[in-house]
């Protein structure tokens, strides 16, 4: 029993690690790839948003009645609820409908900005 003890309390000398035994990798050689010499270009936006979409006749008070796209409809929206102050004062993300707004909402008082851009769509052709 005393040689189990005396094994175990033998411990193996760590290997002190010198700055000299130490081997430095080579540097590896950097490759092209095609993806890497094309020139960064400019994101492009994606032509369907870009389409211009029929304005319905409840949006005609709000936004006016030309047609325009998707996206710069959403914009004069928000123009439209900044302007006339429409945005709830404690919870920001809901919108408090006007009278011009409540026939677009499909009567509702209060939309989330999410619900608004669902129910917007639904005016455009």
């Amino acid at each position: 029993m005393a040689t189990k003890k005396a094994k175990a309390k033998a411990k193996p000398k760590a290997k002190a690690k010198t700055a000299t035994k130490a081997k430095a990798k080579p540097a590896a050689k950097k490759t092209t790839t095609a993806k890497a010499a094309k020139p960064k270009s400019k994101r492009k936006p994606n032509p369907a948003f870009m389409k211009p979409m029929n304005i319905g006749p409840a949006l005609h008070p709000v936004i006016g009645s030309k047609p325009m796209p998707r996206t710069e409809v959403v914009k004069k929206v928000w123009d439209y609820i900044k302007k006339n102050n429409l945005q709830d004062a404690k919870e920001r993300r809901n919108i408090n409908a006007d009278e011009n707004l409540r026939t677009v909402f499909g009567g509702k008082k209060t939309v989330s900005m999410f619900e608004m851009t669902k129910l917007i769509s639904g005016h455009l052709s």
